[in-house]
């Protein structure tokens, strides 16, 4: 475990705030613990968002809009899983890592669960982890219940996104 630093960005709703942390029940959490799903690039946060609006539909809904924001995090203790190796080395099947239609990801997301669940168990505030839009792109997820301070905060809001227009 190591401390992170650094610039994330998040795509939120619209007039949502975007430190709230939840429980969505992701590839990095089981709807137990309250988890703050992070991109380290900008582009990865749109990939992110782009996925999940697309899921069971050609088209993705019109009248929700989203913004980006960057959001500065200071954490004290992450565990980075630098690549698929490094998750296949503790049991998690990365062959079709991230390409699971939405339907699907019963297949792959107990193992990420469990993987999460102790991580936070052994004290991390978050975990540094490919993302499964682009392994190239980094995903931050942050431990919300944990004793260590986490601090997070809007630097910058970059604006409404139209996800229509591609």
């Amino acid at each position: 475990m190591a401390p992170f630093v650094g610039t994330v960005w998040r795509s939120v709703r619209r007039g949502q705030d975007p430190l709230v942390c939840g429980r969505p029940g992701g590839r990095w959490d089981d709807g137990t613990l309250d988890v703050l799903y992070t991109s380290e690039t900008r582009e990865g946060a749109l990939a992110e968002r782009r996925f999940h609006l697309y899921q069971g539909q050609p088209l993705p809904p019109s009248r929700v809009r989203y913004e980006m924001l960057e959001l500065a995090v200071s954490l004290g203790a992450v565990v980075r899983f630098a690549g698929l190796e490094a998750l296949a080395a503790v049991g998690l099947r990365v062959a079709g890592y991230g390409r699971l239609s939405y339907l699907e990801r019963e297949q792959e997301y107990p193992r990420s669960q469990q993987i999460a669940e102790a991580c936070a168990f052994l004290g991390a505030d978050g975990l540094r982890v490919p993302s499964a839009r682009d392994v190239t792109q980094g995903n931050l997820i942050v431990f919300c219940e944990q004793p260590t301070v986490v601090e997070t905060r809007v630097v910058r809001g970059h604006g409404p996104v139209d996800f229509a227009a591609g």
